[in-house]
């Protein structure tokens, strides 16, 4: 039971990417592979929700952003599943103490449609960061038709995460 939390334990950290499309790619959210005609561009396999979410966590535990533990210069990282990076940024944020609360993501797409998708990606990603699917929420939401996204060029994610300490 927790009976007394400090605000110091508590932080929250917000995570945005963007990313274009790109053929001869499969696309990938969440971890998930969607049926559509283009993917991502991007070093790794773009999942652009994933990326939001790791720069959140990251940024949420002051650990910098994911340009800074994988940078697109390294060859290492090429064409890799984003839940790797997802995962190394869970054991991170548990290495510095903390464990996420609650994660709530927002994918900004014209296509493909996402709403059939989004509890399979958020129990991939809750899978992937080893917490509770019922502490993740996705949701998808087009830009009406304005924009990049509205021209169909491409998907956006933004993410937030509350983490808190392990001590209580």
């Amino acid at each position: 039971m927790l009976t007394h939390m400090d605000t110091s334990d508590i932080k929250i950290g917000m995570g945005t990417d963007v990313h274009g499309f790109a053929t001869g790619r499969d696309l990938i959210l969440g971890g998930v592979k969607i049926d559509h005609d283009n993917g991502l561009a991007g070093h790794s396999d773009a999942d652009v929700l994933i990326h939001a979410v790791c720069d959140a966590i990251l940024g949420a535990a002051g650990l910098g952003d994911i340009g800074d533990l994988f940078p697109d210069t390294d060859p290492k990282y090429k064409d890799i599943d984003s839940r790797i990076l997802l995962a190394t940024c869970a054991r991170n944020l548990a290495q510095a103490g903390f464990r996420i609360m609650n994660l709530d993501c927002t994918v900004f797409a014209q296509v493909p449609k996402l709403g059939p998708k989004r509890q399979e990606m958020a129990e991939s990603m809750a899978e992937t960061l080893e917490i509770s699917s019922k502490c993740v929420n996705v949701k998808a939401t087009t830009t009406e038709h304005l924009g990049f996204i509205g021209r169909k060029e491409g998907i956006a994610a933004q993410a937030v995460v509350l983490i808190a300490t392990c001590s209580f």
